[in-house]
């Protein structure tokens, strides 16, 4: 049974890491943990954006992100029932679908961490344990991306 939900923020130029949290697995902790941890970096004077998969479109989440000072990318949840949250001011820009094709990149590190990390079983008991843990692969991670970027660089 799932106990745990891993969650990263990463940045999309370099695919480099910038937040870590792991939090209980409820159904809900997804959006609310995204808020949060755009809650913690810094505020910019330029406009900065955030992409995010179908589970990201509530009105809710669209809402406090521009409040936080972030363009919301996320990918419409069309159905014929529900319309989305974000709307044509939004999705006109050409940012926006590189940000949808970019997105996707969020998929390595969890992939590293299951299979290199040791994550597909985790060893700890209890969240402050496993959260380190997982706070420490991410780092581990970071570091072996930027040794890559320094060998595309040279």
């Amino acid at each position: 049974m799932l106990c745990f939900s891993g969650h990263l923020l990463m940045d999309n130029r370099n695919a480099l890491i910038v937040d870590a949290e792991l939090t209980t697995a409820d159904g809900y902790a997804e959006r609310a943990t995204a808020l949060q941890m755009l809650a913690r970096l810094p505020r910019t004077a330029r406009r900065r954006t955030v992409a995010g998969d179908k589970g990201y479109d509530t009105k809710d989440f669209v809402a406090m992100s521009r409040e936080l000072g972030f363009t919301p990318h996320v990918a419409q949840n069309i159905t014929e029932h529900r319309s989305s949250a974000i709307d044509a001011r939004t999705t006109r820009h050409d940012g926006h679908v590189v940000s949808m094709r970019i997105r996707k990149r969020i998929e390595e590190p969890f992939g590293w961490i299951k299979t290199i990390g040791g994550g597909r079983q985790l060893r700890n008991r209890g969240r402050q344990r496993n959260r380190a843990w997982f706070k420490i692969n991410a780092a581990v991670y970071n570091h072996l991306r930027i040794t890559a970027l320094d060998t595309q660089l040279a």
